[in-house]
């Protein structure tokens, strides 16, 4: 199960038994339709607001990609294929790489390949990989921004929430009976609303973030490996340069494995 659903779901499971062992129903703090209407909508409204409507849709896509994201690619693999591709290119040359590209999965690997086949000079590779990676870091930021916003403004909403209901609940000061359960309702969108900021939209932020700072390493790899192979310069020292984006870990699993040497 990935790690970002396990955090959800411990985070929840152990407000839900805090709350249990103080004599609190968890029901009563998810059941209030009043809480429900003014925090989880009005942050909703107030974060749609500060964004384009695309960015809305778009950031639910995000959401279920950081709970359940995809295999990212392999570090180590994207290296022995960049070392085997210059060990070729410095014996056959780059235009002996074009019947092979094709095979590759790695959509930007194939793509900086290619403009190096091609003769384009250096730094226009260079220029066209890193304004990729560039324009997919924004792209990503816009989603991870967005849950941010929402975890800035779902605890506004909850004050508000609680506001409201101490309103209504003074409103009921010729009935004591009432204004026990009254006050208690009203506080429950204040816990609505830090809870929602802190344990999940602030939480997938976070997440999404570094999703990215993954992405974009390793596509930092690849734009590496694609000017290493360009500047034909020696498959060792290639593999040398590009196993230092490994971790320790990966870099030590790499060598084991008989791929550093």
């Amino acid at each position: 199960m990935p790690a970002t659903l396990i955090g959800l779901i411990v985070a929840l499971a152990c407000v839900m038994l805090g709350a249990i062992t103080h004599g609190v129903s968890p029901v009563f703090l998810v059941t209030n339709v009043t809480a429900l209407l003014i925090v989880p909508g009005g942050a909703l409204g107030a974060t749609m607001a500060s964004f384009e409507f695309e960015a809305t849709t778009g950031v639910f896509k995000a959401i279920m990609k950081a709970v359940l994201p995809k295999p990212m690619p392999d570090g180590a693999v994207n290296i022995g294929i960049l070392v085997e591709f210059a060990r070729k290119a410095r014996h056959d040359g780059l235009l002996s790489l074009e019947s092979e590209i094709g095979q590759i999965d790695d959509i930007f690997m194939r793509r900086g390949l290619q403009l190096a086949i091609d003769g384009s000079d250096p730094e226009a590779v260079a220029q066209v990989l890193k304004t990729d990676i560039k324009a997919m870091k924004v792209r990503h930021k816009v989603a991870a921004d967005w849950c941010q916003a929402y975890g800035i403004f779902a605890p506004t909403f909850g004050i508000i929430g609680a506001v409201i209901g101490l309103i209504a609940t003074l409103a009921e000061l010729d009935h004591p009976e009432l204004l026990g359960a009254g006050i208690g309702g009203a506080f429950v969108a204040t816990f609505l609303g830090v809870f929602m900021a802190n344990g999940v939209m602030l939480p997938l932020s976070n997440r999404l973030k570094r999703l990215s700072a993954l992405e974009v390493q390793g596509r930092e790899l690849v734009l590496e490996g694609v000017l290493s192979i360009q500047g034909g310069q020696n498959p060792r020292v290639i593999e040398e340069t590009l196993i230092s984006y490994l971790s320790p870990k990966q870099a030590a699993a790499f060598r084991e494995a008989g791929n550093g040497g």
